[in-house]
């Protein structure tokens, strides 16, 4: 395994706009989670930074939906937000928001650094505007057929159905989505940054540079821009909610949210920083730092192109080292919808099945959508927990210490002079912790999590083949010891190695086997995980079985 390193590791903001469901976790926050416990656990040092993303015309929607204002929509959901992703166990090291005043510091200094060093063009145009509302409609405020594919339902920057990049002017017979009057034309003012300036840099740094180890799902978008040609995209719009342009002619404009949002990533880790007494810019500006991004296939174009160039810019920041972009997780045939309810929201999830975070983030895991769409069905993950968690792995670790009781009252047994098959099985076992590593620095967290279920299928095979409880009655003690050593060696690994994966039942097996948390650097063929004479204490349930009736009453919930 490599030597320490520095990460800085983030997932997309989520929006303040509503709940969260398991379509979100699969795309950009259980792989992230996962390779932040996977790097701490290789003794890096690791900075996991999230956030609120609480600006834009989404929030300014849903607070006109609800006769509220924007801020109490935020601090709403905001708290929704947060609450479910602690209940469900993500080890955010700073969660953030982009209302506070850190964030507000940051982006703003961000924008007038750019705007001293001239980075930016500062252009007049004509922009769709509410004769109604009076006010100029951001692109998110316009609706309209797409040119493209002619779905009716199309934004002003971006068609959902083709995922085509729009400009509300493009659309076709547009309305405003607050008034619902046909929008007219009226001239404006608008910093823009000028992308097209930065089409070399993107060529070399990504599309030479990252032609090997991006992933080819997020390396065909990009491309696909690229060739299309960058064009400049103003970075202020005309709203009363978000952060206010810091310029003397900025009155009445913000900071467009795709601006201010990715640089939440900076100042979430400022917070963190000053909290953990860090130098915050070590995370940020040190070439030796490992920046990496965690999103949804919908977000690439930002985090591997704008957000970059704006880091590029300013000049003093690192680029990513990747940006491990998820597809989309449909939900039984359909994509998820929150305004159909076709949804399993993470609250409800967790009241409905309480202390199963690991089978979700199991069966999110091994079906994951990582270079194309995947389904999440009911039935698949009853079956995943049931045959595969409960039936090979819990089944498994259950054995090795009910026999380790019934033989040996809770004592890890001595090993004596180990035969050349029992060395072959750990030394085969011990190999695991680089195999799995070699995954998830690649980010194929499918392949790693099927190398550990693999695992406990190796152990389950040695007990079948060897029958341990077949020689006890036959009165050979001796090999029967070497066996059950063998298999507590095992169940020792799969305690420490599934702590990125299932979190909770590491704690819980850990437990059981007396054993403190440990470094996969400190796991060695030459120091057993479990000393001979170590004291175990007594099984416990690690996964539960799904009955048949939870999965309906789950169907059934989907389609009322």
């Amino acid at each position: 395994m490599e030597s320490k390193k520095r990460y800085t590791i983030t997932s997309a903001l989520p929006y303040t706009n509503g709940r969260l469901h398991i379509g979100h976790l699969a795309g950009a926050y259980i792989p992230a989670d996962i390779y932040a416990r996977f790097k701490r656990i290789t003794d890096n040092d690791v900075a996991y930074i999230c956030g609120s993303d609480e600006h834009g015309v989404a929030i300014s929607i849903r607070a006109k939906k609800e006769n509220k204002t924007p801020k109490e929509i935020i601090d709403k959901y905001h708290a929704l937000i947060k609450k479910s992703f602690d209940d469900f166990g993500i080890s955010f090291d700073n969660y953030s928001r982009t209302s506070s005043k850190i964030h507000h510091e940051t982006a703003s200094e961000f924008f007038e650094f750019l705007n001293k060093k001239n980075c930016f063009e500062i252009k007049k145009s004509k922009q769709l505007y509410d004769p109604v509302e009076n006010q100029f409609l951001a692109d998110r405020f316009v609706e309209g057929e797409c040119p493209h594919c002619g779905f009716e339902h199309a934004y002003g920057d971006q068609c959902e159905n083709c995922g085509s990049s729009l400009s509300p002017e493009q659309l076709i017979n547009p309305i405003s989505k607050i008034s619902g009057a046909k929008p007219e034309e009226k001239e404006t003012t608008h910093w823009y940054l000028p992308l097209g300036e930065y089409e070399n840099f993107i060529k070399n740094w990504f599309l030479k540079d990252k032609k090997d180890s991006a992933k080819s799902n997020v390396y065909g978008q990009v491309k696909s821009w690229i060739d299309q040609g960058l064009e400049s995209r103003a970075i202020t719009r005309d709203l009363d909610w978000g952060i206010p342009v810091p310029h003397k002619d900025g009155d009445g404009k913000v900071l467009y949210v795709w601006f201010d949002a990715p640089i939440g990533y900076i100042s979430s880790t400022k917070e963190w920083a000053k909290n953990e007494n860090k130098d915050w810019e070590l995370y940020w500006k040190d070439k030796n730092t490992k920046l990496i991004h965690f999103i949804g296939k919908d977000n690439i174009v930002f985090h591997c192109i704008i957000f970059p160039i704006i880091l590029k810019a300013h000049g003093e920041y690192i680029l990513p080292e990747n940006i491990p972009a998820n597809e989309f997780l449909n939900l039984e045939g359909k994509k998820f919808s929150t305004s159909k309810n076709w949804a399993i929201w993470i609250d409800e999830f967790l009241k409905d099945f309480p202390n199963m975070q690991d089978s979700l983030r199991y069966t999110l895991t091994v079906n994951a959508p990582e270079t194309k769409d995947n389904d999440f069905t009911w039935k698949d993950f009853q079956a995943r927990n049931n045959n595969e968690l409960v039936a090979i792995f819990g089944n498994f670790v259950n054995r090795v210490l009910v026999l380790t009781h019934k033989y040996y009252d809770g004592f890890v047994p001595e090993s004596g002079d180990l035969n050349t098959a029992e060395k072959q099985i750990l030394k085969s076992a011990y190999e695991v912790p680089q195999l799995i590593s070699d995954a998830l620095d690649n980010y194929k967290f499918r392949q790693a999590i099927n190398l550990l279920i693999d695992l406990s299928r190796l152990g389950n095979k040695y007990l079948a083949d060897e029958e341990p409880w077949k020689l006890y009655k036959s009165g050979n003690v001796e090999k029967v010891k070497k066996i059950m050593f063998v298999a507590l060696q095992l169940c020792g690994l799969l305690s420490v190695l599934s702590e990125p994966f299932l979190p909770n039942a590491s704690k819980k097996i850990r437990q059981i086997l007396n054993i403190k948390e440990k470094k996969w650097t400190e796991l060695t063929i030459s120091n057993p995980i479990l000393k001979e004479k170590k004291q175990i204490n007594k099984p416990a349930l690690i996964f539960r079985k799904i009955e048949d009736e939870e999965i309906k009453n789950q169907i059934s919930k989907l389609n009322d």
